[in-house]
């Protein structure tokens, strides 16, 4: 039995794979993601937090593109090709982890809005358009300043503001598959709401939670970049407070174009990056968008 059901899984895997792949645009995305994160992960060995450090800066202020310095050199005479690798890390793992929470929160909220019908489901929707009609932005930001700039602030006011779309999302998918002929046969053979959710509903809005994630993470590096740039970071160095920097610190007015171009460059291939990955998954597994195509 367990073989079988490896030689599924691995079947279903090729013709993931096999639909993945014919969305160019998709694995061009996959390729970049692949190759900022590994870099974001091999980043401490290379270099380490000493290159964000005002005192000990190898180069003068705005230094131009050059041999020694590739990006420039920033108000402080920093490296900034050293300073956009270590800010990756920053970056990637709040976008990462606030679009973990926020799709976390909104696959609960969503499967059981979709699979209590009551007043239970009624209430958690209530809360969720309650939350939807909130200014993310602006509600992530008074989150950020009242609770601090951390780096966990930051990912909980990014993740407690944007699931209400994913619930929306969710809760109308669990009301589809609960409408199959096979949840009635379940609940007539004493199936109880935990083997419903997690045995049928669960399995079935997983394609559609792994399309959202990619969205999501790519909204969340987004976010929090919009964050720094209003003052609320995290202290840390990350694409954001770096354009932040440059703001501060007059780069425009200085002609440093590089300060604030190259970090801006960072955040919109990234993001880029994320958006076409999960434009392609969820055209490979939606249905109907696979039918439409």
């Amino acid at each position: 039995m367990t073989s079988v059901a490896a030689t599924r899984r691995r079947l279903a895997l090729t013709r993931f794979w096999a639909g993945f792949r014919t969305h160019r645009a998709g694995v061009a995305g996959l390729v970049v993601l692949v190759a900022a994160v590994v870099l974001a992960l091999v980043a401490p060995l290379f270099i380490d937090e000493g290159v964000t450090s005002v005192v000990d800066a190898p180069g003068e202020e705005f230094d131009g593109p050059s041999l020694s310095f590739p990006f420039g050199t920033d108000e402080s005479g920093r490296n900034l090709l050293l300073m956009i690798w270590w800010g990756s890390r920053t970056s990637l793992l709040i976008g990462f982890l606030a679009a973990l929470l926020s799709i976390v929160i909104g696959m609960v909220v969503g499967i059981a809005a979709g699979h209590f019908r009551g007043w239970l489901g009624g209430a958690l929707m209530r809360v969720t358009d309650w939350f939807l009609v909130l200014p993310s932005l602006v509600t992530a930001l008074v989150l950020a300043a009242i609770l601090g700039g951390t780096t966990f602030t930051i990912i909980m006011a990014i993740g407690v503001t944007t699931w209400p779309s994913t619930a929306r999302l969710i809760r109308a998918q669990t009301l589809a598959v609960e409408a199959r002929p096979y949840i009635e046969r379940s609940k007539a053979l004493g199936a109880g709401h935990w083997h419903i959710t997690t045995r049928h509903v669960l399995p079935n809005v997983a394609p559609l939670l792994l399309a959202s994630t990619t969205l999501e993470v790519a909204s969340a590096i987004v976010t929090e970049s919009t964050l720094a740039f209003l003052g609320a970071s995290a202290n840390k160095t990350s694409w954001g407070t770096m354009l932040r920097g440059s703001y501060d610190f007059g780069a425009a007015t200085e002609g440093a174009w590089w300060y604030i171009i190259i970090p801006g460059l960072a955040i919109l291939v990234v993001v880029m990056a994320f958006t076409l990955v999960g434009r392609a998954l969820e055209a490979v597994l939606n249905p109907r968008l696979r039918r439409a195509a």
